[in-house]
């Protein structure tokens, strides 16, 4: 292992010196993927040099048992080993997830789109519950969510809602969400007590730079109109709401959450730049998803992947069976246990395939 992180680090050496090329600094997009390559390495380095300084100081301490005649010096090296053995292991598990090669897209800002599907006026509260439940847990981790779309449901909740999310490594934790999430219980509107069972989907989309995807103006057709929604000046009296069709794939984006129209075309050309990107991703990793079942940021959307159960207070994840009693804490934002573990079953099939 130290052979690997040796190598590692001397890639890390590399690129360190290659960022403050001039010709480096010139080209953006190459700059940005190697800035994201050197931030990678970077944690594997710290915890490289933490598990080489252990390493060492156990082969010095072995080495005073077996030479140091002093029984003080002895018994001293023999209370730093019973100290750093116990390290050894631990710390070699990180490593080893460390070095399986991470996914570039991981540590970009997303969009999250939650849309309410079967189920009427029940799937539409149900996607609303969800927004307040990404939104808990986003403030948990300390990112920014802004509100990019909207239509409300008849009855309540969301027939679509988009938010952007952006921090630290969002996409990478936010993609295990992608897919469709069934609720079973008595809707508000059922007098008999009946349990309904309704559905809402959800997708994460990495956002797109423009290093990433080059979208063509002259593709874009745009429309305005007035936007809606409570408060502001400009409510209703200035087309700033902004819909943009990208022709060559048929895609179309609405913004209308900034005041001008310009500003609402630029978030519309954000979110166009990242569903065409996704699009891309998804026929990069088609191989990959087939083999890969928790990497459901580029499986099928319209795979079930979590039943919320609420007469039994249960949350189930489909993809690797795990289920738990706690739908209140859950529904509150507290999703990051199963997010966990299915991180844990794809960095398994991650080292299973790289013979880590």
């Amino acid at each position: 292992m130290l052979d690997k992180l040796e190598a590692i680090y001397q890639r890390f050496k590399q690129v360190e010196e290659q960022l403050s090329q001039p010709d480096v600094l010139a080209d953006m997009k190459r700059f940005t993927q190697m800035n994201r390559e050197y931030k990678g390495l970077q944690k594997i380095v710290d915890k490289y040099f933490e598990y080489k300084n252990i390493v060492g100081n156990i082969q010095n301490a072995r080495e005073i048992l077996k030479t140091e005649k002093d029984d003080e010096m002895r018994e001293m090296a023999k209370m730093e080993l019973d100290e750093l053995e116990p390290k050894v292991a631990p710390i070699e598990e990180e490593v080893r997830i460390l070095m399986i090669p991470a996914d570039p897209e991981d540590s970009k800002n997303a969009l999250l789109e939650i849309r309410g599907g079967t189920g009427g006026d029940e799937a539409s509260i149900f996607a609303g519950d969800l927004y307040r439940m990404y939104m808990y847990f986003c403030e948990k981790r300390g990112w920014k969510t802004e509100v990019v779309d909207f239509t409300e449901g008849t009855a309540g909740g969301y027939k679509e809602i988009i938010i952007e999310v952006s921090g630290e490594d969002v996409y990478g934790i936010l993609k295990y969400e992608s897919g469709v999430h069934r609720v079973q219980r008595v809707p508000e509107t059922e007098t008999a007590g009946r349990v309904h069972t309704s559905a809402a989907t959800v997708v994460v989309l990495p956002e797109a730079e423009e290093v990433d995807v080059y979208l063509n103006p002259a593709d874009v057709d745009m429309q305005t109109s007035r936007s809606g929604g409570a408060g502001g000046q400009n409510v209703n009296k200035i087309e700033s709401k902004v819909q943009l069709t990208h022709r060559p794939s048929g895609l179309v984006v609405v913004c209308q959450i900034e005041r001008t129209q310009n500003g609402n075309r630029e978030r519309a050309m954000q979110m166009l730049r990242s569903k065409l990107y996704e699009i891309e991703l998804t026929k990069h990793n088609g191989d990959i998803a087939s083999r890969r079942k928790t990497m459901v940021s580029t499986g099928d959307r319209s795979a079930k992947i979590r039943t919320y159960n609420y007469p039994q207070s249960r949350v189930t994840d489909h993809r690797i069976g795990y289920t738990a009693y706690n739908l209140p804490e859950v529904m509150n934002g507290n999703i990051q246990t199963f997010i966990d573990q299915l991180q844990v079953a794809e960095n398994a099939e991650k080292m299973k395939e790289g013979g880590i």
